[in-house]
């Protein structure tokens, strides 16, 4: 019998959900490659709900829907964390995780496959059959991320038709029908579609986005980005950690913003807060305002030179002057 991993509610409003932990068959070519597929849990994850909303889904899925497709996409800004999301979710159910980019330059042979020649060890060559990236991944048991959904060409959407309705096959070149199994699991991510400088994305065509069930992925708030913080630099002082959470929140709240005289371009990333920001407080820990200057060199920099000026007033509101101490409790 399967093990069983439990994910709780940090809302505290639902009861615990008890899933049993995917088991790789031992009978499988590329076990082994599958096995180093499994994501290691990210000890500074913080789930801010989506683990628990996504067993959820996964709980109805086996109890109610097991020759119904149901994917899932997670539509959200850039650094809100979607792919981190279901990575986690991989990791937890001991799940292989494929990451399979959607980019406009990525073609429908690269992610099904092509016949390509070999040498056949007499001088000669012969034609065999390679699996593409998405081949390869549903041949076993899986966590399928197709990132990047409304990045793809149209070719790559309609060689995916059948594998994410009701047929639930992917049909080769060759004639095989490679079906999807049933511990294989279909997700994606996505940008939304504005006016945002997201190159190479575009309105998802209708009949592709009906194959999905789409969640929005939003900013962390406040509270969310300082759990965040403290849990992964358990070391940096409150006075730092509350001023770089307000100034992410209210930067991405101008980014998120429908006025066009105070909408920002360009969001705080989860890089940003918990990447960028704590390594230049790091380096300019002797600094007399080291917040001031991680901000100016590891924030700035990837801000849209007529945002800047918004950014400044972001700064000016929450922190003025940052704190005149060293950030870290230690050195």
């Amino acid at each position: 019998m399967s093990d069983m991993v439990t994910f709780a509610d940090p809302a505290g409003e639902g009861p615990p959900i008890d899933l049993p932990r995917v088991e790789i068959p031992k009978d499988i070519p590329d076990r082994d490659l599958r096995i180093e597929h499994v994501p290691a849990p990210d000890p500074y994850y913080v789930d801010l709900g989506m683990l628990y909303r996504l067993a959820q889904l996964e709980q109805v899925r086996q109890r109610y829907f097991t020759d119904t497709p149901l994917h899932l996409a997670l539509r959200g800004h850039m650094g809100t964390g979607k792919d981190h999301d279901l990575e986690q979710f991989a990791a937890v159910l001991g799940m292989p995780h494929y990451r399979i980019p959607l980019t406009g330059e990525v073609r429908d042979i690269t992610l099904i496959g092509s016949v390509k020649l070999h040498g056949d060890g007499k001088g000669g060559t012969e034609s065999r059959w390679e699996d593409g990236d998405i081949t390869r991944a549903l041949r076993g048991p899986a966590l399928i991320n197709l990132s990047e959904l409304n990045a793809a060409g149209a070719e790559t959407l309609f060689a995916l038709h059948g594998l994410l309705d009701r047929h639930q096959a992917l049909e080769l070149p060759t004639g095989e029908m490679v079906h999807l199994r049933s511990d294989v699991r279909v997700f994606g991510t996505l940008n939304p579609t504005d006016l945002r400088d997201y190159a190479g994305t575009q309105t998802l065509n209708k009949a592709f986005a009906d194959r999905w069930i789409i969640w929005e992925k939003d900013f962390p708030e406040e509270d969310e980005l300082m759990a965040m913080l403290e849990r992964r630099h358990p070391d940096l002082k409150a006075s730092f950690v509350e001023p770089i959470a307000k100034l992410a929140v209210e930067v991405n709240a101008s980014f998120s913003s429908t006025d066009s005289q105070t909408r920002v371009e360009t969001p705080m990333s989860l890089r940003t807060v918990l990447d960028r920001l704590p390594a230049g407080l790091r380096v300019y820990t002797t600094s007399n305002d080291p917040l001031r200057r991680a901000w100016e060199e590891f924030v700035l920099p990837h801000v849209d030179k007529f945002d800047r000026d918004h950014y400044e007033t972001v700064w000016s509101a929450v922190a003025r002057r940052g704190p005149a101490e060293p950030p870290y409790r230690k050195g």
